[in-house]
């Protein structure tokens, strides 16, 4: 008995005849038979990137920093020589002149060498790819660097304000004016030198009140403006305290240096421009926490992209809109699109996740297609948050 040998070069096994049988048992073998396949097994399709119309709008991430972050990566590391040269500098006049003030600048400038460490190292850890625990990637140590600089500076403030307070209460210290006063003129110049490592200038820099990360997205089909780096902002921010306080400890030291007996300018100087650098810090605290508090950027409205999502053809209502950051300048949003029957799903999935991308710079969007119910008007989830 012989099966039929199945066709396509597969596997075929059969049990041979009597006549095939051999040696003294005469017992039956069991023959498989391989053929060869007639044509080469497909090999397994490379991964591509997708088309225009496919949901990742921005091309796929190049290994290592990009080009906005290596200039980060840059800046930051100019200023950190420059900040350890001059530190070393004032903690040896501060130490000379018997000044507060000037050591007060020089943890200043300790603080800004540890935050900008920091920064460096969450630029680094920001270029590791996700994996399956971190979906998201690293993106928000950079937020956590900046939170870390922000921090710092308000621990070392309130030691140094602490001081302060008790050189006024107890007189009993000397000042050296010239020693003071060159240390200070020093310092305003490192301050200036570093303020303009870390300025981000740029042909899309933004001068007004807002600053380079609030610069406003025009309606329209085009790239969203570039966006400064936030360890950066962050470490601008913390200098120009560093340099609103070298400025009055400079303004100290010519008053001590004319006038000995006026020694206490140095205390209140320390005191007043101490306040002044935790107020510079407030709206790099603020961004930090909107952005790891997942609220909606700065720089995007929920009711304009709701609107948007609306007047996308077929849609009929949006809800579940959700909008955060991973950083001042990733910004991801995603919303459930309740549609027509007779639209095209794919059609109003490509328009949407465009119109998000080109108007307000979302680089990453989360869309999900429905089949719009009359039920849903009076659904108590569907309904839009209330205005905090």
């Amino acid at each position: 008995m012989e099966p039929s040998p199945a066709t396509g070069g597969s596997e075929t096994t059969r049990l041979v005849s009597p006549r095939d049988r051999g040696g003294a048992g005469g017992g039956l073998r069991l023959k498989s038979l391989f053929t060869e396949p007639s044509e080469p097994l497909p090999e397994d399709p490379k991964p591509v990137e997708m088309s225009f119309h496919h949901c990742h709008r921005d091309p796929l991430p190049q290994p290592g920093l990009t080009p906005e972050r290596l200039q980060a990566q840059r800046q930051l590391c100019a200023a950190c020589a420059v900040c350890c040269v001059f530190m070393a500098g004032e903690v040896v006049g501060g130490y000379l002149a018997h000044s507060l003030a000037i050591m007060t600048d020089a943890a200043h400038l300790l603080a800004d060498v540890g935050s900008m460490m920091g920064s460096l190292f969450s630029l680094w850890l920001s270029t590791r790819p996700a994996t399956r625990t971190m979906t998201f990637g690293w993106h928000r140590s950079e937020t956590l660097g900046a939170l870390a600089s922000v921090v710092s500076l308000w621990m070392v403030t309130g030691i140094l304000l602490y001081l302060a307070f008790i050189r006024l209460l107890h007189s009993d210290y000397h000042i050296e004016g010239g020693a003071m006063l060159l240390t200070a003129s020093i310092a305003v110049c490192a301050n200036l030198l570093m303020a303009f490592v870390l300025h981000q200038a740029g042909p899309h820099h933004s001068h007004g009140s807002r600053g380079a990360e609030y610069a406003p997205l025009e309606e329209g089909p085009r790239e969203p403006l570039p966006l400064g780096n936030t360890s950066v902002r962050a470490a601008f921010v913390h200098v120009l305290g560093d340099l609103l306080q070298s400025l009055g400890v400079l303004a100290a030291s010519i008053l001590i240096y004319f006038k000995p007996q006026y020694k206490a300018a140095d205390p209140i100087s320390t005191f007043l421009f101490s306040i002044c650098a935790l107020g510079s810090t407030a709206p790099t605290l603020r961004d930090v926490l909107r952005v790891l508090m997942e609220g909606t950027p700065r720089s995007v409205g929920f009711e304009p992209v709701r609107d948007t999502l609306l007047s996308v053809p077929g849609v009929r209502a949006t809800h579940e809109l959700h909008l955060w950051s991973l950083t001042l300048t990733y910004h991801v949003a995603s919303a459930h699109l309740a549609i027509d029957s007779t639209a095209d799903s794919e059609a109003v999935l490509a328009e949407a996740t465009s119109r998000l991308h080109s108007r307000f710079g979302f680089s990453s969007s989360t869309l999900q297609v429905e089949q719009y119910q009359p039920e849903m008007a009076q659904c108590l989830r569907c309904r839009e948050p209330p205005q905090a």
